[in-house]
This record gives C-alpha cells, sequence and structure tokens, in this order.
C-alpha cells in the first residue's frame, strides 16, 4: 500500500519538525512548504492526499493556497487550516473558499492526527 502523502505549509519551521515526525510515525508520507509559493509548486508536482497549511504565512498566504487548489487547478483535495487566536474572519473566509476543517494554534498533534485520518478515510 503507498503512503498517502500530506502537504504542510507551514512558516514555523520547529512546528513542522513536530507534525513531520509526529504523522510519519502514523505511516504518513510529509512534504513540507515554508510558504504559500512552495505549497502550490508541491500541490501542482505532488499532488498531496491532504493539505495542511496555515493561514498566515510569508509570499502568499494559506487563504491564496486554497483559492489557487479550488479554483485554478479545480481540485478536491481536503484541506485543514491552522490559524492563531482571534483570527475568525480569516478562518471564515478558509472555510469560504473550500477548506474542510480548521485548528486553532496551539493545538494538540494527537488532535490533529484524529482529523488527518476522519478526511483520508
Amino acid at each position: 500500500m503507498t503512503k498517502k502523502k500530506i502537504l504542510l505549509a507551514e512558516d514555523n519551521s520547529t512546528l513542522s519538525l513536530l507534525l513531520k515526525f509526529r504523522l510519519e510515525k502514523e505511516g504518513y508520507e510529509l512534504l513540507i512548504a515554508k510558504d504559500g509559493n512552495e505549497a502550490i509548486s508541491f500541490i501542482i508536482s505532488e499532488n498531496p492526499d491532504l493539505i495542511l497549511t496555515d493561514i498566515m504565512m510569508p509570499f502568499v498566504s494559506g487563504l491564496e493556497v486554497i483559492s489557487h487548489l479550488r479554483l485554478k487547478l479545480n481540485l478536491d483535495t481536503p484541506v485543514i487550516v491552522f490559524s492563531s487566536a482571534g483570527q475568525e474572519e480569516m478562518v471564515l473566509k478558509a472555510f469560504n473558499l473550500g477548506a474542510n476543517d480548521f485548528m486553532a494554534k496551539p493545538f494538540s498533534p494527537n488532535e490533529l492526527v484524529i482529523r488527518v485520518k476522519r478526511l483520508l478515510m
């Protein structure tokens, strides 16, 4: 069975490494993008099974990544967005653009694993 590929778009390298370790332990293959531009490149070249993206990133935001995925590439890849507290408006925008789930930072990696599994069933 091939591993499910997850793209993580997150500019915080400490969080990226923690999530990479935790998700690889569950048997997923992880691709890490440091910003939205890298995320879009990975989506085109790697066609991940799931996308985890922070809303606030340098250059291209998580919202722009979702918009590109849904409108330009016309893909229905599941997306979970992360956001720091107090960004309700951004979160609503993310859902309007087609995000499937949302987690407020800081969040539990174990909870993330459960949400990932649910979307990849």
